[in-house]
Order: structure tokens, then C-alpha cells, then sequence
């Protein structure tokens, strides 16, 4: 038997301690290796194929798997493809699930093209009868036109604000000839065509008056420029003063050249000249620059250019030696594709008797033509009362004509041109002679004086004289007796300016003593369909700010409820309460107070319109007095039964006469002064007296989220 020493023990067990930490340490070691190198292997393939969203970590031999998956799907493969990698059961599923979401109902849109080819349809319609709608009203717009037909319907329901929006569109592409129309639940955008300034006008007034509440609706109408045939300029000075018959430009540059030159010639204002298509050379500004500085010269001169025909007529007074020198200059000074044509009037020695003429004298109320003088022969004849009653209508014309075989070579043509001319009037009349043709009358068109000179100038020919004496009168115009929104907007003011919208303390109800404010309201609200308006409710700093703010837009809705009731079109207001958020004055005293209780009407868009200062006496009663800074009085009737005049059915042989201008300046046109005051088409009716008026205010009567009101204060 072997004995160990004591120092020989010790040193066994050391070496055995020191084996065993090794070993462990070893162990420990391969595990960490093992474990790594298991991660990063799934970690790898897991990011290879795509699974970025998973997370790897190990803990010895086990390996949990943590993340989001989108799916379950996606949670079961991702296990797996780290399950050929090590064994499952080392595996720990420690993935979430995103929470499957609810389907979404679509954006339901339909776009509609339409021009002369046909209509298209484009979009997704809710089930029911919006498609049916829409194909009836595709198909009658264009029998036996080709129909595409892209449109596809969901079964989803549509949102609240849906059907007024496709309406307004199917409004829309039946007004529309060449558009267009994109419609959605929050939004319509139109993009259209108009053939002229005038029906372009038009086209954006009848869908102002339709546009529906609660959706935004964007309308892009362009006009392209007119062709005139012929190009007309028509320059007078006589004892009335320069003025311009007909003007037609190019180009802008050319626009102003030509009307800087009529400035220095004596034209004051802002005389109307049309741009537009047809110019027979680029030289016309030049042309025409020349031209009327010529006739400038002369003191006493008409010149007309009908495309490259020029026709100068120099007046009774104008001397043969100034006569020669001008034309001389003018002749050199007109590019070589003008001819000229020059003419010196020569004064009258004797009075021939029984004037050679005929005459055409069309009735300002009835339009009743009356046909008198000479004509030629029975062929004539026929052909003037045929074209007599087509254009005036059969039962307006009266012939009482006499046949002449001796009237002058022309004559014919004459007459013709003449009463082409006279068919562009609401009244005037005709005088045809020998020597000259005369068209005088009135017109709401501001831009019939161009296209009666541009008519007689055309049919007949150069070195023929003819005079306009066209006025120009705004009850006439359709267009013009419709007030702009800012002239609505002044009305507005100026019946604010009367009096207070009072409210009982503490609610919306309209008090008894703003009757007379609110029915003025509606009487200046007259005609101003589809107008851009909000009417804004505020209070005073007394009470919370959340009740101050209810209370505001409370008494906004009743206003606009109230003058709904006044039959007023409110369908482009809106009302909005801003509660105490803007004090127009202090709010520490009553009078501060009782000054930030209002209400105030703003017109939406309104920064770049003109303004202009109605006159409030409209409005006020006979008691009243008008307040010092009334300003100048407005001649436009504001009762709702005064008579408007009757429009003239278009003809459409003018369908090359140039759009309004007003597009291209806003400024009012000079050419042709309205009439007086007191001339009959001006009139306008009494304003109505408030001071009777005991009915009951229109305002909500409904406690539907009303603010109850607070008897301590009067917010």
C-alpha cells in the first residue's frame, strides 16, 4: 500500500480542480459556438428570404424567434425555413400577428369625356341606379355616337355626399359639349370648351347656381379666340369726339399699340379691341397705327380696314392740300399687301327732291320691324321680307315697299347688308341711299357696334361709306343685370350698416328687432344666386370657450337658416362661429362686449374684385337717414318682381362675331356711354319699407345641440 504524503495530496486535488474547471470551461466554450453559429444561420436565411421583420436570439441550445408578422402565413413559413436549419424542438415561437384589419369600402369615382366623337366612361360606381342613370343620359346626348363604355360597380355603399355630387356631374355633361368631368363622394372637377367669352359666361353662371353643398367642385372653362371675317378696324373722328366703330388686334402687343396710338389721337377710357384669329398680315398693327394717325391729322375722318382693304373718308372741312398730303403719307406708310382707297367729301350744292332710300325701323318694346321705300323689283322684295321674317321673326315684320327698276348698281346688296346689320339690335333702325348706309339703334351687347361695322364693312367692299350710331345699354344686357359677387357683398354691407343682428340672451333665436336688418338682407340678396359667402358668428369673452364657441356657430346657422327662409340661395354659404377668438374691441366693458356680439358677412375669394360703394337708401325707410359715407348711388333694382329684359334669340350667321372682351380687361368699356339715369331702361323700383314688419324670425327652432342659454350673461 502506497501512502501519500501530506504535500503530495494537496497537490492531487489541486490538479483535479483544475482538470474539472477546464473541462467546464471547454464545455461552455463549444455551447457558445454551437449557439452563435445556430442564430446566425437562421438569421441569414430568415433575411435571404425576404423575412426582415423576424428577430433571432439563443439561450444554450434553445433559439426563440420573435417579431411581427404580417400574417399567419408568413409567421408559419418563417418557422419552418429556421426549422431546416436546427432541430424544431430548440425552437421557440415567440412571433406576434398583425390583427387582421377591416375592409375598406373603395374610392368610388367615374370620369366622363365628351366632344364631338362621342362620350367615354371611366370608373366605379356603387351598385343601384347610378350607372343606369348615367348610360340613359350618355346615350341620349349622343344617339348613334359611339359609346365606351369602362365602367365597373361595387356592391360597397356610397358615401353620404355621393349622389348630389354625380348629379351635379350629370348636370354638368349635359350643359358641357366638349368637357371634362371628373366626380367623387368630396370633389367634382370640370375642364370645358366654350365656343365663345359670352357662352363661356354663361356655362359658369348655371353651374355656380347648381354647385352642390358639402362638395368641392373645381371648373376650368377656356374660350378659344374668335376668327373674324373680315378683320375689322373702323376709326371715326367727327363732332362727337374719336371713337372706335370696330377694333380688332392680333395679339396682346399689337392690342395695346393700336389703343395707345387711338390715346394719342384722343380716345379716352378703355375702348373695347378684340383679339383674335384672321389677321391677313402680320404688319396690321402697323397698319392700323398709321391709319389712325392719319385720320388724327385730319381732324374730320372715318378709316376702315376690312382685312387688307383700307377706305378713307375726310370730312366736309378738311382742306384739298391737307387732303392730298396725308393720303399721300398714309399711302406710303401702309405695308404693300394694303390698297387704299381715299375719298374727300365734298359739300352739298343742291337738295335733290324725293330722296332714293330705304327704310327698316325696328320698335324698342315689340321688335315689330316695319319695311319701307324703294326696292328694285319683285324678286328683291321677296328675298327682303323673306330674310326680314326669318331673322325678326314671321309675325313682327310689316312691308309697305315700292319697286324702283332705276335705283343704283348695289342696291340690292345694300339693303341686304343693312338688315343684317339691324338684326344684331334690340331696336334701331336702317337707312339705305344712294351714297351711304346708316345703322343707329340700341344694344345690350357691348360688343354689337364692332360687329355691325364688321358686318357693313365686309358686304360692302372698299371705298364704300356707311355709319354707325350704335349705344350700348346695360338693362339690355342679359349678363350685366346680374349684380357680381362684390356688388352683392356691398349690398350686404350696406344693409349691415342699418342696424344689428340681435339674438336672445344666451340662445340662437333671432330677436323680434333684427326682422327689418334680416329682410334687407334678403331683398340685397336678390340675384345673387351660387354667391361665395360666409357668415361668421362671434361673442364675447364671458363663459367657457367651448359654449362661447357653440353659441357662435349656432347663431351663424340660424342666420343662414333664416335668410334660407327669405328665399335666399345660400347653397354656396357657409357658416362658421369663431366664438371669443376675435374681439373687435374690449371685452372688459359693455360696450366692448356688446360691439364683439355680431355677425359679419365675408365674401369668400373676394381679394382681387373691385369694390364699390352701393347706396344703403335702398334699404333704409323713409325715416332713416343715410349715413355720411353712403357713397355714390347704384341704379340696380333690387326688388325681386322688377321686369328683366327679354333676350334676343342669338343668330347664328354671327357665329364669327368675337366673344366678349371683358376677359381680357375688366376695366368698363367707354366706347358707348349707357343712358341717363332717368331714360326708361334704368328705372328702378322703390325700395320696401321695413318699418311694418312684426314676422316672426326663421331661425332654428330645433334643440339640436343648441347651447342652453345663460341667464348671468348675454355672450
Amino acid at each position: 500500500m502506497i501512502r501519500l504524503r501530506p504535500n503530495q495530496t494537496v497537490l492531487a486535488a489541486a490538479t483535479f480542480v483544475v482538470a474539472g474547471l477546464l473541462a467546464a470551461l471547454i464545455a461552455w466554450g463549444a455551447a457558445l459556438v454551437i449557439e452563435n453559429r445556430s442564430a446566425e444561420a437562421i438569421t441569414s436565411r430568415l433575411l435571404t428570404e425576404g423575412y426582415a421583420w423576424a428577430q433571432v436570439s439563443s439561450d444554450g441550445l434553445r433559439v426563440t424567434l420573435s417579431g411581427t408578422a404580417p400574417n399567419e402565413a408568413a409567421r408559419f413559413r418563417a418557422i419552418n425555413l429556421a426549422g431546416t436549419i436546427v432541430e424544431s424542438s430548440r425552437l421557440v415561437d415567440s412571433f406576434e400577428v398583425t390583427p387582421a384589419r377591416t375592409v375598406e369600402a373603395p374610392r368610388f369615382s367615374v370620369e366622363m369625356l365628351r366632344n364631338e366623337d362621342g362620350i367615354q366612361l371611366i370608373g366605379l360606381l356603387p351598385e343601384g341606379t347610378a350607372e343606369a342613370a348615367l348610360m340613359e343620359q350618355a346615350q341620349s346626348l349622343t344617339p348613334g355616337a359611339d359609346l365606351a363604355d369602362m365602367l365597373e360597380t361595387s356592391a360597397y355603399p356610397a358615401p353620404d355626399t355621393w349622389d348630389s355630387a354625380f348629379a351635379f356631374g350629370l348636370r354638368a355633361l349635359k350643359l358641357l359639349p366638349r368637357s371634362k368631368i371628373s366626380v367623387a363622394a368630396d370633389a367634382v372637377n370640370i375642364t370645358a370648351i366654350a365656343s365663345s367669352e359670352a357662352q363661356k359666361r354663361a356655362f359658369e353662371a348655371e353651374l355656380a347656381q347648381n354647385r352642390p353643398a358639402g362638395v368641392k367642385v373645381s371648373v376650368d372653362i377656356s374660350a378659344p379666340r374668335p376668327v373674324l371675317t373680315p378683320f375689322t378696324l373702323r376709326f371715326v373722328i367727327d363732332g362727337q369726339g374719336p371713337r372706335f366703330d370696330a377694333c380688332s388686334a392680333d395679339s396682346p402687343e399689337a392690342q395695346a399699340r393700336i389703343l395707345a396710338v387711338a390715346g394719342a389721337a384722343g380716345i379716352t377710357g378703355r375702348p373695347n379691341c378684340t383679339i383674335g384669329l384672321g389677321v391677313p398680315t402680320p404688319s396690321w398693327a402697323d397698319a392700323v397705327s398709321s391709319g389712325i394717325a392719319a385720320a388724327a391729322t385730319l381732324g374730320s375722318a372715318t378709316i376702315t380696314f376690312s382685312d387688307a382693304d383700307v377706305t378713307l373718308l375726310a370730312g366736309e372741312e378738311v382742306s384739298q392740300a391737307s387732303f392730298d398730303r396725308v393720303v399721300g403719307e398714309l399711302r406710303n406708310a401702309l405695308p404693300d399687301v394694303f390698297s387704299l382707297d381715299a375719298t374727300l367729301t365734298k359739300a352739298k350744292t343742291a337738295v335733290t327732291a324725293g330722296p332714293v332710300e330705304f327704310t327698316a325701323n325696328m320698335a324698342p318694346d315689340t321688335g315689330r320691324v316695319e319695311l319701307r321705300g324703294r326696292l328694285t323689283d319683285d324678286r328683291l322684295q321677296l328675298a327682303v321680307e323673306s330674310y326680314a321674317k326669318a331673322r325678326f321673326g314671321v309675325d313682327d315684320v310689316y312691308v309697305a315697299t315700292r319697286l324702283d327698276p332705276e335705283l343704283p348698281d348695289g342696291w340690292p346688296v345694300r339693303v341686304l347688308a343693312g338688315l343684317q346689320a339691324l338684326a344684331e339690335l334690340d331696336s334701331g333702325s336702317l337707312l339705305v341711299r344712294s351714297d351711304t348706309v346708316e345703322v343707329a339703334g340700341l344694344t345690350g351687347s357691348q360688343l354689337a357696334r364692332a360687329r355691325v361695322s364688321q358686318i357693313l364693312s365686309g358686304e360692302l367692299g372698299q371705298g364704300q361709306t356707311f355709319k354707325v350710331d350704335v349705344k350700348y345699354v346695360e338693362a339690355l344686357d342679359p349678363l350685366a343685370a346680374l349684380p357680381t359677387p362684390r356688388e352683392c357683398a356691398d349690398r350686404v354691407d350696406a344693409v349691415m350698416r342699418m342696424g344689428k343682428i340681435a339674438f336672445e340672451p344666451g340662445s340662437a333665436e333671432i330677436d323680434s328687432s333684427a326682422n327689418a336688418v334680416m329682410n334687407g338682407l334678403a331683398v340685397a340678396l336678390t340675384d345673387c344666386s351660387g354667391l361665395q359667402m360666409e357668415i361668421a358668428g362671434h361673442t364675447d369673452a364671458q363663459g367657457s370657450d367651448t359654449g362661447n364657441l357653440a353659441l357662435s356657430q349656432a347663431r351663424a346657422e340660424a342666420v343662414m337658416l333664416a335668410l334660407q327662409g327669405r328665399r335666399v340661395d345660400v347653397s354656396a354659404m357657409r357658416a362658421n362661429g369663431y366664438g371669443e377668438g376675435r374681439p373687435v374691441a374690449d371685452n372688459g366693458d359693455e360696450a366692448g362686449r356688446e360691439a364683439n356680439r355680431r355677425i359679419e358677412f365675408t365674401l369668400i375669394g373676394a381679394d382681387d374684385m373691385p369694390v364699390r360703394k352701393p347706396d344703403i337708401t335702398q334699404f333704409l325707410t323713409p325715416a332713416d337717414p343715410a349715413p355720411a359715407d353712403a357713397g355714390p348711388a347704384l341704379a340696380i333694382p333690387l326688388t325681386s318682381d322688377t321686369p328683366r329684359p327679354k333676350a334676343r334669340t342669338p343668330d347664328p350667321a354671327a357665329a364669327s362675331m368675337p366673344p366678349e372682351t371683358a376677359a381680357q380687361d375688366d376695366a368698363p368699356l367707354e366706347t358707348d356711354a349707357p343712358l341717363a339715369a332717368g331714360e326708361p331702361f334704368t328705372q328702378a323700383k322703390e325700395a320696401p319699407d321695413f318699418t311694418g314688419d312684426t314676422s316672426p324670425s326663421l331661425s332654428l327652432t330645433e334643440p339640436t345641440g343648441r347651447p342652453q342659454p345663460r341667464p348671468a350673461t348675454d355672450g
